[in-house]
């Protein structure tokens, strides 16, 4: 299992990003996924989940409104938009199977 993450960066509060999971290794389109994210000092906290297939999605209340979770099977690729965002948001961002993650991607916003 390979999950690679990529996107973040630094933007000013308000400003958008949108976040890739590159997976492989398994049968990424049978597979639920999730986002979860690490701000400094805290712990490990989820973000989002999709099934699947796309069709069902769910959001932390902290980020709901705000960021989309989304996927393409063809391409076994998981997306996060990021929108909206505020100074909070600054953490690592990990797309996660199971428990399994990548090394994350930093996004820190100012």
């Amino acid at each position: 299992v390979q999950l690679v993450e990529s996107g973040g960066g630094s933007v000013q509060a308000g400003g958008s990003l949108r976040l890739s999971c590159a997976a492989s290794g398994f049968p990424f389109s049978t597979a639920a996924m999730n986002w979860r994210r690490q701000r400094p000092g805290k712990l490990l906290e989820w973000v989002a989940a999709i099934d699947s297939s796309g069709d069902t999605t769910s959001y932390a209340d902290s980020v709901k409104g705000r960021f989309t979770i989304s996927r393409d099977n063809t391409k076994n690729t998981l997306y996060l938009q990021l929108n909206s965002l505020k100074i909070e948001d600054t953490a690592m961002y990990y797309c996660d199977l199971g428990g399994l993650r990548g090394q994350g991607t930093q996004v820190t916003v100012s």
